[in-house]
């Protein structure tokens, strides 16, 4: 997906920012050439705004997608994923796991959630960024604060680069 949307807006770099922005938040074009999160219609200068173009640069990335097939199946059909916990979690007593992973990062996920199966912390939320860097984050939630002695061992797992536990 990354690079589709990375090929189609390569000679226009503030459409390409906007793009970029309406997937990071889960925004979605629909046929009325509204964007929206979920059905909350998203207003032009809100979102010009927030990626710091002009009001009629959100036009033209709209015009854009509403006229090519592949973005127009993409960005009709994004869906926000909810709130993430992560900067509420010591607030409402849960842990947080996050794990830098390096370019080999096949298997990350399944191996820290039987890690956390032996040390039985519940997972209550798993996060994955999908920003196209090299170095993804996986955020994981649990329902309890982590154990130190687990540390070690997420660490050990192949791929991952840095793991922070608050």
């Amino acid at each position: 997906m990354w690079s589709t949307v990375n090929n189609k807006f390569k000679k226009y770099p503030a459409r390409k920012a906007v793009a970029f922005k309406m997937l990071e938040l889960g925004l979605r074009v629909d046929e009325d050439s509204k964007i929206y999160c979920g059905n909350l219609k998203i207003s032009d200068s809100a979102l010009a705004n927030s990626v710091d173009v002009d009001r009629r640069v959100i036009k033209s990335t709209i015009d854009l997608i509403l006229k090519d097939e592949e973005l127009f199946n993409i960005f009709s059909n994004i869906l926000p994923a909810g709130t993430l916990l992560k900067n509420i979690a010591q607030n409402l007593g849960l842990g947080v796991i996050e794990i830098e992973a390096g370019e080999n990062n096949k298997g990350i996920l399944a191996s820290i959630a039987l890690i956390a199966r032996d040390y039985d912390i519940d997972i209550r939320q798993a996060y994955a960024s999908d920003n196209h860097s090299n170095n993804p984050i996986l955020t994981i939630i649990t329902n309890d604060p982590v154990p130190g002695a687990s540390i070690k061992e997420f660490l050990a797992v192949e791929g991952v680069i840095k793991v922070s536990v608050y």
